[in-house]
């Protein structure tokens, strides 16, 4: 048995699923951030949830990406 062979095909879900994590953790931090600058600035909520959730978007943007470049293969 060679599991690399037979790795080979669960590659790109492995691949993909990495790339979930990765932009779950970046999405994590930009909500802790986020809450944390509008627990020291409640004034500032506003600017702070519209560059937020920019970030969010990049992050899930860039998730959505990597799925669709790593299923292309």
């Amino acid at each position: 048995m060679n599991i690399l062979a037979d790795l080979a095909g669960n590659m790109s879900a492995i691949e993909v699923g990495l790339a979930a994590g990765g932009a779950a953790i970046g999405i994590g931090a930009v909500g802790a951030g986020a809450s944390q600058a509008v627990g020291r600035n409640p004034g500032a909520m506003g600017i702070i949830l519209g560059a937020s959730l920019i970030f969010v978007g990049i992050s899930e943007g860039t998730f959505i990406l990597v799925a669709f470049v790593l299923a292309s293969h």
